[in-house]
This record gives C-alpha cells, sequence and structure tokens, in this order.
C-alpha cells in the first residue's frame, strides 16, 4: 500500500513541476499581478514558496544527520528574499524548491518510515508524513493563489486535496486548530464533509467518520448537524480561507444549522 509519506512527496514532486513551468512561461505582468493571498503579488507568493522550501529543508536535512536543527532564525533568510527582483523571486523559488523535493524524493524506505523532524515551532519533533503534509499544504493553497492571478477557476488539484483533507484528519489534525476561528459561530455544529465530521464548538477539528462511531457500532449520523456539498479541492481551500463567492464551484453548499458564510467565517485564512 502506498504510503502517505510516499503519496505527499509524490504531490509535492507535482506541485513543483507545475508551477516551474508556469514561471518558465511568466511575464514582468504576470509576476506583479496580484494573487490570491491578499496583499502579496504572484512573486511575493513564490518568494514566500522559496523561502519556505529553504527553511524546510533544514531540519530534514538534520533529521538526515541525526544533528540538531540548525538555529539564527528565519528572518535572514526572508530579508533575502524580499531584496530579491520579481524576476529573481521567481527563477530561485524554481531552484530551491527542486532542491527540496530532490531531497524527500531521496529519502529510503526506513527514512520515509522513522524520521522525526524538528519543525522549530512545534513542542516536539514530528514524524516525516507531518513535516511534508504541511509543506504541501502551504505549497497547493499558494500554487492556488499563483494560479489564480491569471485563472479564476483555478482549483487545487485533486490528490493534493484528497491528501490535506486525510491528514487534516488524522496526524495534522492540530492544523485545524491553528486556522479554524470557533468563536465565529454562534451554536456548535459537526458538519459532514467528504466520509469526515468537521467539528466547531470550543475548538475546530476533523475526524474521519469511522472515528467517531459509538461503542454499538452506530455511525453517528444524529449527531450531524449540517452537511458539507462540493468537491474536496474547495474544501480544503475554504480551510485555507480561499473560498470566497467569486471563487466558489457551482454546486459548493452547506446545509443544515450553519451555512457556507458561517464557515467562511471560521476560516478566515493566512
Amino acid at each position: 500500500m502506498t504510503t502517505h509519506v510516499d503519496r505527499t512527496i509524490a504531490a509535492l514532486r507535482a506541485q513543483h513541476d507545475r508551477l516551474a513551468e508556469l514561471v518558465a512561461r511568466s511575464s514582468e505582468e504576470t509576476l506583479a499581478a496580484r494573487s490570491g493571498a491578499q496583499e502579496w503579488s504572484v512573486a511575493d507568493v513564490l518568494s514566500h514558496l522559496g523561502s519556505g522550501a529553504e527553511i524546510m529543508r533544514m531540519p530534514i536535512l538534520a533529521a538526515i544527520d541525526g544533528t540538531p536543527a540548525p538555529e539564527g532564525g528565519m528572518q535572514p533568510i526572508w530579508d533575502r528574499w524580499n531584496a530579491l527582483a520579481p524576476r529573481d523571486q521567481a527563477t530561485q523559488y524554481v531552484e530551491h524548491d527542486a532542491r527540496y523535493v530532490e531531497t524527500v524524493e531521496a529519502l529510503d524506505a526506513a527514512q520515509r518510515g522513522e524520521l522525526l523532524v524538528d519543525v522549530g515551532f512545534l513542542p516536539e519533533p514530528v514524524p516525516l508524513e507531518v513535516a511534508l503534509g504541511m509543506r504541501l499544504d502551504e505549497v497547493a493553497l499558494h500554487a492556488w493563489d499563483v494560479q489564480v492571478a491569471t485563472d479564476p477557476s483555478a482549483v487545487v488539484d485533486g490528490e493534493s486535496a484528497e491528501l490535506l483533507l486525510e491528514l487534516m484528519g488524522g496526524s495534522m489534525s492540530f492544523l485545524l486548530g491553528f486556522l479554524g476561528k470557533p468563536d465565529q459561530l454562534s451554536v456548535p455544529a459537526r458538519v459532514a464533509v467528504a466520509g469526515h465530521v468537521l467539528e466547531v464548538a470550543e475548538g475546530v477539528s476533523l475526524t474521519a467518520r469511522g472515528a467517531t462511531d459509538g461503542a454499538d457500532g452506530a455511525d453517528g449520523a444524529d449527531e450531524v448537524t449540517a452537511t458539507w456539498s462540493g468537491p474536496t479541492e474547495a474544501f480544503v481551500r475554504l480551510v485555507g480561507g480561499r473560498l470566497g463567492p467569486a471563487h466558489t464551484p457551482d454546486g459548493v453548499s452547506v446545509t443544515g444549522n450553519v451555512g457556507l458564510d458561517d464557515l467562511r467565517a471560521v476560516f478566515p485564512g493566512f
């Protein structure tokens, strides 16, 4: 069976190749265009992805070598990237992201199953699956930011979306706690989403539907208070704050005790 790690590495490669191709044919006007991320140009987004590739590669290399993650902070790296011209931000994104992807592609089976990565901002090292999943989450959403600048109908690719749904309902469940604002709802909600349940109460969580079964085998359907209808990629963009009315596909809706606008308020984005 293909593991989440293997699938995530393949998805990161596919994301890289698509964005590298886009960069190769981008004009100066495209790089200066407003992206899907508020107040950022396309070049700004690519700079953010490039600096992220540089930063997130270092703790993986440290985990491979069995050494502590490098110190010194991220600000000098961000400052260097921010000082680049837009075209250099774009081309250096391609170079640094290629190094990141090549590094994780080269991991052997044992490393893929056993590496623990100190990402620096979590209380303890995390399995490689989590480190890669966080990178995929960032890349998938920011790739959409880049693509939507020239294609209003852009979507997150299906494999990345399915992976992120599985990971957010499992080893990356903590992510919704960071992204969600449960105080934006006046009533608690349990929303059925593609075989999962999104719960917004005192906190925000996503669990696979089977994980909510009761001891008697009931599927917990009577506890669901609302239902999501729409593609998984749209839900992933909702969680990332990228499902505004102008970019919501036909057929996306939330019915029950909360609606789509309510969930948009829960997930304002980053």
